[in-house]
């Protein structure tokens, strides 16, 4: 198993609005990262900052991403884009954080 961790973060105000749009997301896009891999997706919002720190647990990185090419995750980078910093394809503006130390129980 892969795990990734990155950041992202949410325009100032819309915090609020962001955690309403993942309550639930779309069953369609959850079956799309089931389906290409992706056994843990968690979402933190440091609310002081407005961060978002994302953690996943995946199969390998060509299924993940090949997530950013099915026409369900881009309705969704399109449906989020007025909430947080995006690219100009619409997907979110983040950074991928270096894993320094892990520990699991067996």
């Amino acid at each position: 198993m892969i795990r990734k961790a990155f950041l992202m973060s949410v325009h100032p105000g819309r915090e609020a609005e962001y955690e309403a749009r993942h309550k639930p997301i779309w069953s369609e896009l959850e079956e799309t990262l089931k389906d290409h891999g992706v056994s843990t997706y968690t979402i933190f919002l440091h609310t002081e900052t407005r961060q978002l720190f994302a953690y996943i647990e995946m199969e390998d990185e060509a299924t993940w991403d090949a997530v950013a090419e099915t026409s369900i995750c881009r309705r969704w980078w399109s449906y989020m884009r007025e909430l947080m910093p995006s690219n100009p394809d619409d997907s979110p503006v983040s950074e991928e954080l270096r894993e320094v130390f892990h520990i699991e129980k067996p």
